[in-house]
């Protein structure tokens, strides 16, 4: 209250720029973050810290044992590199931010960077939705029509699948960024989020964002539904298939607001969590990483 008096006085404060109308446009914003419990941030700090690591760990591993075990390049585990190198660069859009803010008093970020990180999330977010249907396709073509498979789905396919899920997912967040660089965002520049998110951006926002709408209706959703559906529909198959020949072998694999836990775990969990399930325990990857440890431990 105290520096809101002063603002009056002195004129606006260093992160909003007067306009015609007499109101303040904003330059910067102030993330809320995950929780304001100070008590709360080492201990956050430590476990996001921990998980962030393990998602590293896991998702560089995988694209090293990919990389230098010769039975591991097929188009299958280049699509799982792909994979795991989105995860990485999807993770690293997030968490470094918001493991600063838990040992930040200041949580502030600029107007461009907020787009720029939102702008880099879509990108990435959407490209991985594409990216399994990609995979999902790849193993139904496999299980499925196993004659063809090798034919149809060759390393240039994969290439083009995996080229076509990244210029979806720039498409995707050209069009939605575009959308928010359009906006005002005036009076208040605290974001109730811990990072630049479309939603928490848009409720901020003091222009119509009517449009904005419209372009997550159109694009957002209709990538959402279509990706799914090709996922759905090709492990159907898939499912249908391993019934039809009763194959006796199979492998399986066993105050915070909502919108911030549901955050943080497409943020930060599914990324750790791709790589075990898609990859380590896989038969071939324990192979391959057995053999890389020996050899290893043979040269040592």
């Amino acid at each position: 209250e105290v520096f809101h008096h002063l603002d009056h006085f002195c004129g606006p404060p260093l992160d909003t720029k007067m306009v015609k109308d007499n109101d303040t446009t904003v330059t910067s914003f102030i993330l809320t973050g995950l929780t304001d419990r100070q008590d709360l941030q080492l201990p956050l700090f430590a476990v996001f810290s921990f998980i962030y690591g393990m998602t590293l760990l896991g998702n560089l591993g995988m694209i090293l044992i990919i990389r230098f075990e010769p039975q591991l390049h097929t188009p299958m585990y280049f699509l799982l590199s792909s994979l795991s190198f989105l995860d990485v660069c999807y993770s690293s859009t997030v968490t470094p931010s918001m493991l600063l803010s838990f040992l930040m008093v200041s949580k502030g970020v600029s107007y461009s960077g907020c787009l720029i990180q939102y702008g880099f999330f879509a990108l990435f977010a959407t490209t991985e939705m594409f990216l399994l249907a990609a995979m999902a396709y790849d193993r139904y073509m496999a299980i499925c029509n196993p004659l063809l498979y090798t034919v149809i789905v060759t390393k240039k396919v994969c290439v083009l699948l995996v080229a076509g899920s990244y210029l979806g997912g720039a498409m995707n967040s050209l069009i939605q960024t575009l959308g928010l660089l359009r906006l005002s965002f005036c009076s208040s520049n605290v974001i109730d989020h811990f990072f630049c998110d479309l939603v928490p951006l848009l409720k901020l926002s003091c222009s119509d964002i009517h449009i904005n709408k419209t372009l997550v209706s159109v694009f957002g959703s209709s990538i959402e539904v279509t990706t799914l559906a090709i996922t759905v529909i090709s492990y159907s198959f898939i499912i249908v298939t391993v019934l039809r020949i009763r194959s006796a072998k199979g492998s399986s694999s066993h105050s915070l607001g909502t919108d911030k836990i549901v955050s943080v775990f497409y943020t930060v969990i599914i990324p750790l969590l791709n790589p075990l399930i898609y990859s380590f325990r896989n038969h071939d990857v324990k192979c391959a990483t057995r053999k890389l440890l020996k050899r290893k431990v043979f040269m040592c």
